[in-house]
């Protein structure tokens, strides 16, 4: 393109230029990456030292656990930088490398809530099967199989993105690059990118996304038919918080990826890009973990042991 500049770096942005937001904005972005951290190397740590929980449900538990730190340190580690000073740059590597992580963690993600959610099925609906389907060979696997799977389909989008060329603008309007956003920024032909997106969306997130509702749906027709109110109450406040936050985690990323690109950049881009790539992992250890009775115990006893061992 004639008078246009090839663009090498880009520039993040912020939720404000005013210097007390982005200090309160830096502020609670640590003390959710803090409690992230902290909630699920919790869980690791006692999913890890309890022999009792050493189980497929638990197994996929802790490696849900080590993605969410991996996932929330590729975003929020840069946030609080570009929030705190006036350096808001990100090299093209850099940049690349964002995307790539973003989207293999987000990916991985949502195939292993998809595994949790066949492991609770199996769980409730067919328990004298549970031993063979679940079994440790099998739960390890899948675990393979979604990081594997995560890393080609990182590649793919990630290889797609930056073989365009970057010279209407170089700022990004995110606090991190994805995609969406510098799709905006290319003064190349986007249309197979979008195609590829889309496909790739509706196919394997909404797959995945019917497939949970679906398990849920068969989890909740079963435990309609337990005799105690007691038990339903139990499973139906343990699985409703998993749909919740699957939707959350589900609309946010169709919203975010599948908007037109011709759409001008907002605020509220940024803000729903908040509920796929930080809420997440902030969530699941409260919901999947501090809310289980067996972790608690766990907790309690491995706390106990420290205490004793101090003294």
């Amino acid at each position: 393109m004639p008078n246009s500049t090839t663009v090498t770096e880009f520039l993040l942005m912020r939720f404000s230029d005013v210097w007390n937001f982005r200090v309160l904005h830096a502020m609670l972005f640590l003390l959710m990456y803090v409690a992230t951290l902290l909630g699920n190397l919790l869980t690791v740590t006692v999913t890890t030292l309890t022999q009792s929980l050493h189980t497929p449900m638990y197994f996929c538990l802790r490696n849900l656990s080590v993605l969410d730190m991996c996932y929330i340190s590729v975003t929020v580690s840069k946030a609080r930088v570009i929030f705190l000073f006036d350096n808001r740059v990100i090299s093209m590597v850099g940049c690349a490398a964002q995307i790539f992580l973003v989207i293999l963690f987000a990916f991985a993600e949502l195939l292993f809530l998809t595994i949790m959610a066949r492991d609770r099925y199996v769980a409730i609906c067919q328990p004298l099967h549970y031993p063979v389907i679940m079994n440790p060979r099998a739960c390890v696997q899948m675990t393979l199989t979604s990081v594997f799977s995560g890393l080609i389909y990182a590649g793919v989008h990630t290889g797609n993105a930056f073989r365009l060329s970057f010279c209407h603008s170089s700022v990004v309007h995110q606090f991190f690059c994805d995609v969406p956003s510098l799709l905006k920024l290319s003064c190349s032909d986007t249309l197979s990118n979008e195609i590829v997106i889309f496909v790739s969306a509706v196919v394997i997130v909404g797959g995945c996304f019917i497939f949970i509702i679906m398990s849920y749906i068969h989890i909740f027709s079963a435990v309609l038919k337990l005799p105690t109110r007691g038990e339903q109450g139990k499973v139906f406040s343990t699985c409703v918080p998993h749909i919740l936050v699957v939707t959350v985690f589900v609309i946010s990323v169709t919203a975010m990826y599948l908007k037109p690109t011709s759409n001008s950049p907002t605020t509220q881009d940024m803000i729903i890009s908040l509920f796929y790539s930080v809420v997440p992992p902030f969530l699941n250890p409260i919901i999947y973990s501090l809310r289980n009775k067996q972790i608690k115990e766990a907790i309690r006893r491995v706390m106990s042991r420290m205490l004793y061992s101090g003294k």
